[in-house]
């Protein structure tokens, strides 16, 4: 078993006022040689936004983009026509793919929202544009592993170009829930969004990220009440990257 550790307080930051941004790898202002990816697994940004602003419009290509709301609610608009407002308890899925515009604004004039953006480099580039977002079951979280991204969008969850399974899960205190990885080929970052856990054998706090590789399945035991984020991702680059 091989693991890589990313504590909370490892990643870069920027306070932009409006905006606080934390990244786990290598984004804009921040770069780190030995942080740009994990697998395909190319950016982990945790955001908080201020009431009334946001992010004007803006292009992206050739890149799966996952946005997990976290607090509040974010306004979403793109070329595709999509103007949707999404919260906590949904998940959205764009296939940039040969180009899209969009902008995402706090729904809310006053209150701040936070949420995950999460991008995955594609199996393969040149794919028409798409865009989806759906409410899942938060009761399921506390009894399993819930997938809310896969690759072929098998039963609630949402489809991505590329062999990668999100999932989500709310564990108590005391209690051992295992994550079994998709395919021997992935490695498994995992999350940690609220409480602590030991993960693979490591202790991680809120917001601490720890990519666990060549093990079948991992132990993950909650030492408080938590909320995790596992991505199950390839660890080999696509050809075309």
């Amino acid at each position: 078993m091989k693991t890589i550790l990313h504590p909370s307080s490892s990643r870069g930051t920027a306070d932009h006022g409006w905006l606080k941004t934390a990244h786990t790898f290598s984004f804009a202002g921040y770069y780190n040689p030995e942080r740009v990816h994990y697998g395909v697994l190319r950016v982990l940004n945790d955001d908080w936004i201020a009431g009334g602003t946001g992010f004007g419009k803006h292009p992206h290509d050739n890149m799966e983009i996952v946005t997990i709301p976290l607090t509040g609610a974010l306004e979403h608009q793109d070329s595709l026509g999509n103007k949707e407002v999404l919260r906590m308890g949904e998940v959205q899925a764009m296939s940039a793919g040969t180009g899209v515009f969009h902008s995402e604004y706090n729904a809310s004039a006053t209150d701040p929202c936070s949420l995950l953006q999460i991008w995955v480099i594609p199996e393969r580039r040149g794919v028409e544009p798409r865009y989806e977002q759906r409410y899942y079951d938060v009761d399921a979280l506390g009894k399993d592993w819930h997938t809310v991204v896969n690759p072929m969008g098998q039963g609630e969850a949402m489809p991505i170009h590329q062999q990668a399974w999100f999932s989500l899960t709310k564990i108590p205190a005391g209690t051992v829930r295992n994550y079994r990885s998709k395919r021997s080929e992935n490695g498994v970052y995992f999350f940690v969004i609220e409480g602590t856990a030991h993960i693979a054998g490591s202790a991680l706090e809120s917001r601490d990220g720890l990519g666990v590789s060549e093990v079948d399945e991992v132990e993950v035991t909650a030492t408080t009440d938590c909320f995790i984020l596992a991505m199950d991702v390839p660890l080999r680059l696509p050809a075309i990257a």
